[in-house]
C-alpha cells in the first residue's frame, strides 16, 4: 500500500516514538476493559526484539489543552505492564527536559509511557514547534493508532513528517483489512449498516453503493428508508426529514447496481423494554401505535441468503435494539450467520465503529469474523470514502514541517 511497516525498519539501538491509543474505560482508578491495551503487544514486542526502545505518546480524555490530573495516564501503568510484559516507566511529560531525563535514566528493556498528549493546545493544533520537541526524543516514528487517525494531530500526523516512518502492528492490520473489504476486495461484496440515524451516516452510503454489490440496512435507519417509500411506520424511530435523501440514495443504488435490502417484515411492540408484549408484521403493516424494534424472521432469511453467495463483508451498525430481548434476533442471527461463513472459509468479514462491536461481542459472533477494528470515527471515515491524515502522511516518501 506504499506504507512502511516495522519488518521495512533499522530498529536495533534506535529509540522508537510509538503514537498508541490508550484512550480506555476507568472506573475507580481501575481499567475496566483493556482490550485496546493488549492489541498493542505485538508492535511493542517487536520493536524491543529488534533492539529499539519503546516511547509511548496517547491521548486520553478532552482536557482541551490543560493539564487536567483526573486525565493522566499514570492510572495506566500496571494494565500496561500487565499487558507488555514489561517494565512501564511514566513521565509526567511527553516533551522537553523531563522527558529527555525519564529516556536517559530508561533501563533496557524497559518501556516508556510519556503523558497525555492533548495537555498541550499545540497537540490538536499540530504546532510545528511541538512536534520538533517531542520528535527530538526519538529516531524513529511509528503510529500503531488507526483511530485515531483521522485527527492531523502532532502525535498523529506532524512527527511523520519529522522522523522516519512506519505503521505499526495494530494500524497494519486494519489497514490491510480494509483495503481487503473495500480497496481491492474479493465479490460479491455486502454492506451491513444498521443504527439510530440516517443523518449520521449520510456519506457512508452514498460511498458504499458505489463499491458493493449489496447493501443490507437495518436499525432505526431502515425505518427512514421504509417511510421514503410510503410506508407508515407508526411511533418507530424514524427521520421523516431525512426521507428525500433517503429516496436518493436508493435511487443512486440503483443506477450503480448495488441491490439494496430493506426488512420486508418486522418486529413491533407498544413500549421499549425487555420482554415486551411483540409480534411480527410485514414491513408496510406497522400498527399507528407501535414501534418497529428489529427485522423479522422473513428479512434474516434474505440476509442469510445474501451472505451465503458472497465473498467479502463489511458490518457497521446493528439490525435492531440489540440491547435487549427479544429485539437483539436479527442482529445475532445475521451476525452468527457470518461467523459461520467465515470460520468455514467462504467469507471475509471486518467490522467495526460505534455499537457494532458490542452487538458482535453480545452475539458470540466476533471471535471468528476476519477482522474486528478497534476504532470508531475513523473506521468510519475510511469507509466514506475520505483521506485520514494520520494514515496519508505514512504514504509520503519525504518528510515536510508540520504548520506552525
Amino acid at each position: 500500500m506504499g506504507w512502511n511497516t516495522l519488518d521495512d525498519m533499522d530498529l536495533r539501538g534506535k529509540r522508537v516514538l510509538v503514537r498508541v491509543d490508550v484512550n480506555v474505560p476507568i472506573e475507580n482508578g481501575a481499567v475496566t476493559d483493556d482490550t485496546r491495551i493488549r492489541r498493542l503487544a505485538p508492535t511493542l514486542n517487536d520493536i524491543r526484539n529488534a533492539g529499539g526502545t519503546p516511547i509511548l505518546l496517547s491521548h486520553f480524555g478532552r482536557p482541551k489543552g490543560k493539564r487536567e490530573p483526573e486525565l493522566s495516564l499514570l492510572p495506566l501503568i500496571p494494565t500496561l505492564e500487565a499487558a507488555f510484559d514489561a517494565p512501564v516507566v511514566f513521565c509526567a511529560d511527553c516533551r522537553g527536559p523531563a522527558a529527555e531525563a525519564a529516556l536517559s535514566a530508561l533501563e533496557q528493556d524497559s518501556i516508556l509511557m510519556l503523558e497525555n498528549t492533548r495537555f498541550h493546545p499545540g497537540e490538536e493544533q499540530n504546532c510545528a514547534d511541538l512536534a520538533a520537541e517531542i520528535a527530538a526524543l526519538a529516531d524513529v516514528y511509528c503510529n500503531d493508532a488507526f483511530s485515531v487517525a483521522h485527527r492531523a494531530h502532532v502525535s498523529t500526523e506532524g512527527l511523520a513528517r519529522l522522523l522516519p516512518s512506519c505503521a505499526g502492528r495494530l494500524m497494519q492490520a486494519e489497514l490491510e483489512a480494509l483495503e481487503a473489504a473495500l480497496g481491492t476486495p474479493q465479490r460479491p461484496v455486502v454492506a451491513v449498516v444498521g443504527g439510530a440515524k440516517v443523518s449520521s451516516k449520510l456519506e457512508l452510503l452514498g460511498n458504499l453503493v458505489e463499491k458493493v454489490d449489496h447493501l443490507i440496512i437495518g436499525g432505526g435507519m431502515a425505518n427512514t428508508f421504509l417511510a421514503a417509500q410510503g410506508i407508515d411506520v407508526g411511533k418507530s424511530l424514524c427521520e421523516h426529514d431525512m426521507s428525500d435523501i433517503a429516496a436518493q440514495i436508493l435511487t443512486k443504488a440503483d443506477k450503480t447496481g448495488c441491490a439494496v435490502l430493506l426488512p420486508s417484515d418486522v418486529v413491533v411492540a407498544r413500549e421499549f423494554r425487555a420482554g415486551a408484549a411483540h409480534e411480527i408484521v410485514a414491513a408496510n403493516a406497522c400498527p399507528s401505535d407501535a414501534m418497529i424494534l428489529d427485522a423479522g424472521p422473513e428479512t434474516v432469511a434474505r440476509i442469510a441468503d445474501v451472505l451465503e453467495h458472497a465473498k467479502t463483508l463489511i458490518w457497521n451498525g446493528p439490525m435492531g435494539a440489540f440491547e435487549i430481548a427479544p429485539f437483539d434476533a436479527a442482529t445475532n442471527a445475521a451476525a452468527r450467520k457470518a461467523a459461520d461463513l467465515t470460520r468455514d472459509g467462504q467469507l471475509i468479514s471486518v467490522a467495526g465503529g460505534g455499537d457494532t462491536v458490542s452487538a458482535l461481542n453480545q452475539a458470540g459472533a466476533a471471535d471468528s469474523f476476519t477482522y474486528i477494528s478497534t476504532a470508531g470515527g475513523a473506521f468510519l471515515e475510511w469507509m466514506e470514502g475520505k483521506v485520514l491524515p494520520g494514515v496519508d502522511v505514512l504514504l509520503r516518501k519525504h518528510a515536510e514541517p508540520a504548520t506552525a
